[in-house]
C-alpha cells in the first residue's frame, strides 16, 4: 500500500511538473538558466557588468530573474535595474523586462516586485525563439523599448548561447556581446 501511494505521488509530481514546463528540458528552464548569473561586456567600450538572479516574487513566476546592470558604456556611466518575467509559450519563451527607475531597489529588496505605473508602462516584452543552443528575440520596434532600456530605440535582437549573450541593434549593427564571467572565450 505504502509503496503504491509512494508511486502515485512521484507520477503525480512527474505529471505536474511536465504540465507546468518546469522540466529540465523546458524551454523556460532552458533559458533561465542560460541568462542566470554574471555576465562582462567583451565589445570595445562595453565595460558593463550583468547580474542575473532568480528572484521569486510570485510562487507562480518561479522563472523570474533580477537583472542589475552596472559599469561604463563608452563614457557613459550605467546604473540601471529591473525584473525580467519568463513564460512559457509552447516551444517558445515570453520576454518581458519591467525596469526599476530607483536605484535603491535591489533583488533582496521588499519592493522587487513593486512597480510603480510608470515602471509598468515602460516594460518591454517579446518572443523568444529557440536557435541553436540558446535562444534570439527581437523588439518590436522604433521606441517601445526605449524607456526600459535607456537608448534603446529601433529593433534590437537579443540572442542567448551558453555562456553568452548579444545584443544588436539591428539598424545600425551596433553590437554589444557579453560573457559569462568564468566563461571560456
Amino acid at each position: 500500500m505504502k509503496r503504491s501511494l509512494v508511486i502515485a505521488t512521484l507520477a503525480g509530481l512527474a505529471f505536474a511538473s511536465a504540465a507546468l514546463g518546469q522540466g529540465s528540458d523546458s524551454p523556460v528552464y532552458v533559458i533561465s538558466s542560460q541568462l542566470s548569473g554574471t555576465f562582462e561586456g567583451v565589445t570595445p567600450g562595453n565595460h558593463l557588468t550583468l547580474n542575473l538572479s532568480p528572484v521569486t516574487l510570485e510562487p507562480a513566476r518561479p522563472y523570474d530573474l533580477f537583472l542589475s546592470v552596472t559599469g561604463q558604456f563608452e563614457n557613459d556611466n550605467v546604473v540601471q535595474q529591473g525584473v525580467i518575467r519568463l513564460e512559457t509559450q509552447g516551444r517558445d519563451v515570453y520576454f518581458t523586462y519591467i525596469p526599476h527607475f530607483s536605484p535603491q531597489v535591489t533583488a533582496l529588496s521588499a519592493d522587487a516586485g513593486r512597480f510603480t505605473e510608470r515602471e509598468l508602462s515602460s516594460a518591454c516584452s517579446f518572443v523568444m525563439n529557440p536557435k541553436g543552443d540558446g535562444f534570439t528575440g527581437e523588439t518590436l520596434g522604433t521606441t517601445t523599448c526605449a524607456l526600459a532600456m535607456r537608448g534603446a530605440i529601433g529593433k534590437w535582437t537579443l540572442e542567448t548561447e551558453p555562456g553568452g549573450i548579444r545584443v544588436r541593434n539591428n539598424d545600425s549593427g551596433e553590437t554589444l556581446r557579453f560573457r559569462k564571467a568564468g566563461a571560456k572565450p
